[in-house]
């Protein structure tokens, strides 16, 4: 698929799901590859949090225990919980930034080599090559994000307060999203600084302001609704197979603490597992955009193609 075309509203969406279509497999292959380490260890600690949480709750305030017993745990263990929650923190920063680059330094390399003509070793060395620019952009965001958040708090009030406002809230996540993510995009094509790139971003937004932002919004709330559909699957399940020990007879509160804590774990596993690829699909979307209004303004493959034709004159 070609990455430099110019697109509108429908296009947006058709090129998304077109892309996943000829290029999924290999899109996912490598993203599960260069994410994997960091998901299983987000994953792990969440399990033993949920666990934790769930004994806590459903085997101690449940059976009549004292209320304050979470405080109590972390009173009695606060150094290991600090350290743990540092930890987890850590990896969590480092997960986030490795996969919110990945789409982009996918895309690049995808319009480099003219489709999927890359390995894993070429995504690893491009993060090596681009580790500098990640740390920049990463500070520079939390820098603009401090003025955009009161924006964004302000606006999103604004709306929260009609009906008609509150169905618009995704536009307005997209185009925060948006523009953080073409700027990102163009950072990393190597042309300009960073505040450039995020000058270069908005420019781009604006352009095509209702399509672009239009297309992120409804993307965002389909992931939406998806995550919260599918995580109500094991909730089902679990009342399902409560409804039928209490047909059988009143469970133990062990059995209620046991089911409840298995509800929890299947939902926080499948939601995780969920979000990471409905995110990345969401980000593909912002990606496709991305490209489609470069074209627009710069004629990148147009301009390829008269270069083409001369050269073969």
């Amino acid at each position: 698929m070609q990455l430099y075309k110019s697109r509108g509203f429908s296009e947006f969406f058709q090129d998304t799901f077109g892309f996943l279509k000829q290029n999924g497999k290999h899109f996912f292959k490598h993203y599960f590859i260069i994410n994997g380490i960091f998901l299983l260890i987000l994953m792990t600690f969440g399990y033993f949090f949920t666990k934790f949480y769930s004994e806590l709750i459903f085997g101690g305030v449940l059976q009549g225990k004292s209320t304050n017993v979470l405080d109590e745990y972390i009173n009695e263990n606060a150094g290991w919980f600090v350290v743990l929650l540092l930890l987890f923190l850590l990896v969590a920063l480092i997960s986030a930034i490795i996969s919110y680059a990945y789409t982009p330094i996918y895309l690049k390399l995808y319009a480099e080599k003219g489709g999927k003509n890359f390995e894993t070793k070429d995504l690893v060395d491009s993060y090596k090559n681009n580790i500098g620019k990640l740390i920049i952009y990463l500070v520079c965001c939390i820098l603009l994000g401090i003025p955009l958040i009161i924006v964004f708090a302000i606006c999103g009030f604004i709306l929260a307060i009609t009906i008609v406002g509150i169905l618009a809230l995704p536009l307005l996540v997209g185009a925060f999203m948006l523009l953080y993510t073409m700027a990102l995009m163009e950072y990393l094509e190597d042309k300009k600084g960073i505040w450039e790139s995020f000058g270069y971003s908005w420019n781009l937004l604006t352009s095509k302001f209702w399509a672009a932002v239009g297309s992120v919004g409804i993307f965002y709330l389909i992931s939406y609704i998806a995550q919260n559909v599918i995580s109500l699957i094991p909730y089902v399940f679990g009342m399902a197979s409560l409804f039928t020990t209490i047909d059988q007879g009143a469970p133990t509160e062990e059995e209620l603490g046991a089911t409840m804590m298995i509800i929890m774990l299947l939902v926080f596993f499948l939601t995780f597992i969920v979000s990471a690829t409905l995110g990345t699909i969401v980000q593909l979307n912002q990606g496709i955009i991305f490209y489609s209004l470069k074209e627009d303004k710069e004629n990148i493959n147009t301009k390829d193609i008269i270069d083409q034709i001369g050269s073969g004159a």
